[in-house]
């Protein structure tokens, strides 16, 4: 079998921090080509844009878009249509009803259509949903903040309609929280906080619940400073479970029970690796419909200006 030639299209920061390094190691992928309006890596072909490299680029089996989310959907499509694989980065997409047409076109091709989630693949993740899967559930917190700053220097999309703004890492957590219940949970109310020369937001608070009715409610903030949060604390009728450093760490009343290194995209590309070996899809959108709805039901208010 051979590798899995794989081309980046979008060299963004998560790009050259995660992406490159998990295709390096990862068996049966390699990295082909970057196309990038702004950036290269100087031992591969480079191509401005996805129509250039699908033109005159070297033979390639999938794409990887790291772009924002706003252009993504005409890019998977061109993709498509040309018989590559995607992967899309998170979140999939700016809409949830423009990646339906991509599913079917994904199908039809017989082509991989990938919408990751890489906080999915952190290592405690799977260890804490086995924990609670034996559990009664009495209530979830979650606490998500870090320091715009730091982690989307000079992004400016990421504050423009579809960009997400702090929705962007808190879909992080919404994507664990979903993995780990045992029962599908739907937003009931939300507050979002929007800068005043901003279209997205820079903090919000989440209520959420099950059928069962669970009390879930989720803090994210993107104006944090010092120490960032990536925390999800769930009470249970056996403890207090909290799975921390953003899915990393899992601890039931203080005694760690799961904890390992970073390796949530080396997991994705594994995963990119085996669906594209049969063409099969998994396009789960579930994070994304909760962030959708948390700006259907959110009270908004307007605070101070952000200033990058």
């Amino acid at each position: 079998m051979t590798d899995l030639r794989i081309a980046i299209v979008g060299f963004g920061k998560i790009a050259r921090d995660q992406h490159v390094g998990a295709i390096a190691v990862v068996p049966g992928a390699t990295l082909a080509a970057v196309a990038s309006r702004n950036a290269s890596l100087p031992e591969l072909p480079h191509f401005a844009t996805i129509e250039e490299l699908l033109e005159h680029g070297p033979p390639i089996d999938a794409v990887s878009l790291c772009t924002p989310p706003q252009v993504r959907r005409a890019q998977a499509v061109a993709a498509l249509v040309a018989g590559k694989h995607v992967m899309l980065e998170k979140p999939p997409g700016a809409g949830v009803a423009e990646l339906d047409p991509l599913i079917a076109m994904a199908a039809a091709a017989k082509r991989t259509l990938f919408a990751t989630w890489h906080s999915r693949h952190a290592p405690a993740v799977e260890p804490a949903r086995q924990w609670l899967a034996e559990r009664r559930i009495a209530s979830v917190h979650i606490s998500w903040k870090e320091d715009v700053r730091v982690w989307h220097p000079g992004q400016a999309w990421i504050w423009e309609p579809g960009g997400l703004g702090v929705f962007d890492p808190g879909i992080n957590a919404l994507s664990i929280l979903t993995r780990i219940l045992p029962k599908p949970v739907f937003v009931t109310a939300a507050e979002l906080a929007f800068p005043a020369n901003c279209q997205a937001p820079i903090a919000a608070n989440l209520t959420l619940t099950d059928i069962s009715g669970l009390p879930v409610t989720a803090e994210f903030d993107f104006r944090q400073t010092g120490p960032q949060s990536w925390d999800i604390v769930v009470e249970t009728d056996q403890g207090r479970m909290t799975l921390s450093s953003g899915g990393a760490r899992m601890a039931v009343d203080g005694t760690v029970l799961a904890q390992a290194p970073d390796e949530e995209y080396r997991g994705l590309y594994r995963r990119f690796v085996e669906l594209a070996a049969t063409g099969a899809s998994d396009v789960d959108l579930t994070p994304l419909r909760l962030v959708a709805d948390a700006f259907l039901l959110g009270k908004r208010t307007i605070v101070e200006p952000f200033v990058d």
